[in-house]
C-alpha cells in the first residue's frame, strides 16, 4: 500500500468508485481509494439501479443528466458491460397538480437539455400494456431514462480508475484522520498511514463517523428503504418470448411509488410515510451487505394503489423483500463539495439517489479538486446549505420527511413541517399575532406573508385529490390552514400584493434577521477586502457598499453588503441562506499573520427592515439622529438611537423605497419592534414579509443568488458592471473576468414584461423562445404590483438584449409573449429610495 498520495478517496460504493475513476480521468493518477470491505457492499450492493432524469433542481439535474449519458460509453473504454438497460421511464399524473409540475419541470429539462416526452393515457397503455389507465390524465416520458447494475457499474469505473493508475484498497478500515500543520493530511488505516493533500469522504452510512474524526457534522442520517420484487409473471414471460420491449420503469407519483421488470417479475418500490431513520450512530463496525427485517404492513396503502394500477403485480407471489439503508439529507439533495472550515477535506455523501448521481458528482468534484471550481453550479447540493443546527434530532425528523416526500408535488412555495420552530427571532411571537405565515431559511422562522385577521381556508377551499399524495397547504400546530399551494397564483397572491402596496404608499416593518453577519477587523481588514471583493471598500466610516465575491474564473460565489464602522472595522452582511457558504470562504481566505480578525455575528444581531414613504416619519418619532437626505444620505449608515436601544441604521434596502435596515442587538429586538410598531400607529405602519420584498426587489431588477448571480455566470454578464472597480490593482477572479469580457460574453441578463399572463406568472427555469430555437433561460419572475405587469429576469443571448426585442416565454406549458423593457421598471431614477 502507498504511503503517500495526492488524493486519498474514502469508501468504496458507486459514489467513491465514481470520484477516483474522474480525478484519474483528469490526469491525477496518484490517487487511492481506502473501502472498508468489498467494492459496493454497503449501500450500493441492494439498490434498485434506477436512473431518473426528473429533479427539479438545476445542481442535481445537471449531475443525473451526466450520468444518465456517460453510463454507456464504459463499457468500450473498459471492456466491462454495466447492464444498463435504456428503457425509458413513465412518470403518470392523477391530478392537475401534478401536470403543473410537470409542465414546470419540462421546462427546467429543456434549458440543460434533457428530452421529455409528454404522454396521453393511451399512449401509456401502448409502452405499458399492463397498467391501468383508469384515473390518469397525463404522463410525461424520459427516452434516456432506465436503470443499470449497480456492482457491475461501479466494477467498471474502479477498472477504468485502476486503467489510469488510480488503486484501490480494499478490506482496509480507516482508523483516523489527522491534518497537519500545513494543510495536508494523514489518513491512518489498519494497513498504515497515508500522507496526502486531499481527503474525499464517500463513506454513505459512515458519513457521519468519518465526519468525526476531523470535528465535522455531516448532516446525513440514513432511512430504511424497501423494494418487492415479484415472481416470474406469465404475461411478461409472454412478451419476453415475442422478443417485445421490456415495458420500462413506470412511476405513480400520486401514489408515491416506482416499479419496473426484474427477471420476468416486477419490482415495486415504494416511499412511505413511517420509514425510519436507521444507523443513526452508524452501522456496526463489522456491517457489510446488510439488511433490515422486512416491514410490509407500512407498505398496504401503496401496494394497494399498484395493485389497482397494474393489477399483474396483485396476481404473482413475493419472491424476496429488500430493506436497505439509503443516505438522506434533509432537502433530500446530496452534499458535494468542501467541508467547511477544512481546507482540502471534500464530502460526496448522502446520495438518496447515488446509483442516479454518482458518475455526475464524481465529475464536478473532481472538477473542483483539480482546476479549484465546479463548471456546473453546485449550490444546491453545496455541503455548507446546512448549518451547524443540523444536528442529530433535527436530521431524524427532517431526513424522514425528505423520504416519505420523495414524490409529493414539489410547489414553488412548499413549506415542510418536520422540525420546525427550532431556530426562532425574538419578534416571532409578535409578528405571529399579527397574522404571519411563516416560512424556513437555514433552520430560522421567517414571515413569508401576512394573513388578514380570521383568515383561513375550509376543506371546500383546499379541495385535495383523492390520491395517497393529496398535501396542498402548510400543517401548523394550533393554527387554522391559510395557504394553499400551486403553480399557479395560489390564494395567497393579492394579500401579499397588499403588502406591497402599503410599503409603497405608507410604511411597513420586516424582520430580516435571518441575515448572515459578520465583522471583518484588524490592521489588514481593508487591504484584505480590497483584494477579494469587486467593489472598492468604502475609506469613510459610514460608508455601505455592495460587493461580490468571484470565482478564479469570474463567476459570481457570493454577495455583501459592506458597512465601514471604524478605522479598522467592517460590517459585512450577506445572503441567511448561504451563511455557512459565504462565511466559510471568508474564513479560508483570511491571512495567517493575524493582521485580519472575522467575527460571526449572525445570532447576536437582528435586523428590522423599516421601509415605505413615511419611513422618515416613523424613525423621527423615536430618534434624535437628522434623518434628511444631507445628514443621512442614501448608502450611509450611522450609530443612533432609538428610544433607549442604540442601534446601526444602515440607508439601504432590497426593495426600492425610502428605508432603513436596523441592525441591532438580538436582545434588544422587541424593545426595538414595540417602539417602531408604536410610532408607526399614525401612520398606518403594517408588517411585510419576504415574498412581498422578493417581488418588489423583482421590480427594480434586482439580482439573487443563485439565480441572477451564479458561478456559471460571468459578473458582466450577470450587470454587475457597476460594482466592479477596475482602477483596483487587482481582485479575485479579476483577470479572468476582464479575459472573458474581451473574447465577448455568452449571456445578457435582461428584464422582461411577459404578456397575456392570467393565473401563471413566469417563476425561473422557463425557457426563452424565438420561433423554435431556445436563446434564453427565466432566472427569476412574478408580478410587480407597483407596476402592474408580469415581469422576469432572463439570460439571453447577447445579440438579442436590446430593448424592444420580443420573445416567447413557455409558462407551464402554454406561450406568452414577452418584450424586453429597460431595467428598473419601477422607479429607475431611484427618486423614491433617495427621497
Amino acid at each position: 500500500m502507498k504511503t503517500t498520495a495526492r488524493v486519498v478517496v474514502i469508501g468504496g460504493g458507486v459514489v467513491g468508485v465514481s470520484t477516483l475513476y474522474h480525478l484519474a480521468k483528469m490526469g491525477w493518477s496518484d490517487v487511492v481509494l481506502v473501502e472498508r470491505k468489498e467494492l459496493t457492499s454497503g449501500s450500493t450492493w441492494h439498490a434498485a439501479g434506477l436512473l431518473p432524469l426528473f429533479n427539479l433542481s438545476y445542481s442535481v439535474g445537471k449531475l443525473h443528466q451526466y450520468s444518465v449519458g456517460f453510463y454507456p460509453t464504459l463499457e468500450e473504454e473498459t471492456g466491462l458491460n454495466v447492464g444498463f438497460s435504456n428503457v425509458s421511464n413513465i412518470r403518470l399524473a392523477r391530478t392537475q397538480d401534478r401536470m403543473d409540475e410537470y409542465r414546470y419541470y419540462a421546462g427546467v429539462a429543456k434549458t440543460i437539455g434533457v428530452e421529455v416526452n409528454f404522454l396521453t393515457p393511451e399512449q401509456v397503455k401502448e409502452i405499458w400494456p399492463l397498467c391501468n389507465t383508469d384515473g390518469i390524465i397525463g404522463a410525461i416520458q424520459h427516452p434516456a431514462d432506465g436503470y443499470i447494475q449497480p456492482a457491475d457499474l461501479t466494477q467498471a469505473l474502479a477498472k477504468g480508475a485502476r486503467q489510469r493508475g488510480a488503486e484501490i484498497y480494499r478490506n482496509t478500515s480507516v482508523t483516523g484522520i489527522t491534518q497537519q500543520r500545513d494543510g495536508s493530511w494523514i489518513v491512518h488505516t489498519d494497513k498504515g498511514d497515508i500522507a496526502c493533500e486531499h481527503v474525499v469522504s464517500a463513506t454513505g452510512n459512515f458519513a457521519r463517523q468519518t465526519g468525526a474524526m476531523v470535528g465535522i457534522n455531516v448532516p446525513v442520517i440514513p432511512v430504511e428503504h424497501q423494494y418487492i420484487v415479484t415472481d416470474q409473471h406469465p404475461a411478461i414471460m409472454e412478451r419476453r418470448a415475442k422478443g417485445l420491449p421490456e415495458m420500462g420503469v413506470l412511476r405513480e407519483s400520486d401514489s408515491s411509488w416506482y416499479m419496473r421488470e426484474e427477471a420476468g417479475g416486477l419490482l415495486l418500490g415504494p416511499y412511505e410515510v413511517g420509514a425510519p431513520a436507521c444507523y443513526v450512530k452508524g452501522p456496526a463496525a463489522n456491517s457489510e451487505y446488510e439488511l433490515f427485517p422486512d416491514d410490509l404492513e407500512r407498505l398496504m396503502p401503496y401496494i394497494e394503489t399498484a395493485i389497482t394500477r397494474v393489477p399483474a403485480f396483485g396476481e404473482v407471489g413475493v419472491k424476496k423483500v429488500y430493506n436497505g439503508a439509503i443516505a438522506y439529507t434533509p432537502d433530500g439533495s446530496p452534499i458535494v463539495g468542501p467541508a467547511a472550515g477544512l481546507k482540502n477535506f471534500w464530502l460526496n455523501e448522502g446520495h438518496s439517489f447515488g446509483i442516479t448521481a454518482a458518475g455526475g458528482a464524481g465529475w464536478q468534484l473532481a472538477h473542483w479538486i483539480v482546476d479549484g471550481e465546479p463548471t456546473v453550479d453546485m449550490m444546491g447540493v453545496d455541503p455548507r446549505r446546512f448549518g451547524d443546527y443540523a444536528d442529530e434530532g433535527y436530521l431524524i425528523e427532517k431526513n424522514e420527511e425528505s423520504y416519505a416526500k420523495v414524490f409529493t408535488v414539489h410547489y414553488p412555495e412548499e413549506e415542510r413541517e418536520a422540525a420546525r420552530g427550532l431556530r426562532r427571532m425574538p419578534c416571532h411571537d409578535r409578528m405571529k399575532a399579527l397574522g404571519a405565515v411563516f416560512g424556513s431559511v437555514f433552520g430560522w422562522e421567517r414571515p413569508g406573508w401576512f394573513a388578514p385577521p380570521g383568515y383561513e381556508l375550509s376543506e371546500a377551499d383546499l379541495d385535495r385529490p383523492d390520491v395517497l399524495l393529496n398535501h396542498n397547504h402548510p400543517v401548523v400546530e394550533g393554527e387554522p390552514v391559510r395557504e394553499k399551494w400551486s403553480f399557479r397564483r395560489s390564494n395567497a397572491f393579492e394579500h401579499i400584493g397588499n403588502e406591497c402596496r402599503h410599503v409603497s404608499e405608507k410604511v411597513g416593518l420586516q424582520d430580516m434577521s435571518a441575515f448572515a453577519k459578520c465583522r471583518i477587523s484588524g490592521p489588514g481588514a481593508a487591504d484584505w477586502l480590497d483584494g477579494l471583493l469587486t467593489n472598492a471598500v468604502p475609506k469613510k466610516i459610514g460608508r455601505v457598499t455592495l460587493s461580490y465575491l468571484l470565482t478564479s474564473e469570474g463567476g459570481v460565489r457570493a454577495e455583501f453588503t459592506v458597512y465601514k464602522t471604524g478605522p479598522q472595522s467592517f460590517y459585512l452582511v450577506s445572503a441567511g441562506a448561504y451563511e455557512s457558504h459565504d462565511q466559510d470562504y471568508l474564513l479560508k481566505a483570511l491571512p495567517t499573520d493575524g493582521s485580519v480578525r472575522f467575527e460571526r455575528l449572525t445570532t447576536a444581531m437582528g435586523v428590522l427592515v423599516l421601509a415605505g414613504p413615511r419611513a422618515r416619519d416613523v424613525l423621527a418619532k423615536v430618534t434624535r439622529t437628522d434623518l434628511s437626505n444631507e445628514a443621512f444620505p442614501w448608502l450611509t449608515g450611522q450609530r443612533i438611537s432609538i428610544g433607549a436601544a442604540a442601534v446601526d441604521a444602515l440607508r439601504v434596502n432590497f426593495i426600492g423605497e425610502l428605508g432603513w435596515e436596523i441592525h441591532h442587538p438580538i436582545e434588544m429586538q422587541n424593545y426595538i419592534f414595540d417602539t417602531l410598531m408604536e410610532a408607526g400607529a399614525e401612520f398606518d405602519i403594517k408588517p411585510f414579509g419576504i415574498k412581498a420584498m422578493t417581488l418588489m426587489a423583482l421590480e427594480k431588477s434586482y439580482k439573487l443568488i443563485p439565480r441572477e448571480l451564479s458561478i456559471e455566470y460571468n459578473a458582466f454578464e450577470s450587470g454587475l458592471g457597476r460594482f466592479i472597480s477596475l482602477k483596483k490593482p487587482g481582485f479575485r477572479g479579476k483577470d479572468a473576468l476582464l479575459a472573458k469580457k474581451e473574447a465577448g460574453l455568452s449571456n445578457s441578463l435582461v428584464t422582461m414584461e411577459v404578456f397575456g399572463v392570467t393565473d401563471a406568472d413566469a417563476r425561473g427555469s422557463e425557457a426563452i423562445y424565438q420561433g423554435d430555437a431556445i436563446v434564453g433561460r427565466v432566472t427569476s419572475g412574478g408580478y410587480g404590483w407597483r407596476v402592474g405587469k408580469s415581469l422576469a429576469l432572463a439570460m439571453v443571448q447577447p445579440e438579442l438584449a436590446a430593448v424592444g426585442t420580443e420573445f416567447e416565454i413557455a409558462i407551464l406549458g402554454k406561450r406568452h409573449k414577452a418584450v424586453i423593457i429597460a431595467d428598473s421598471p419601477y422607479d429607475p431614477d431611484n427618486s423614491a429610495l433617495k427621497a
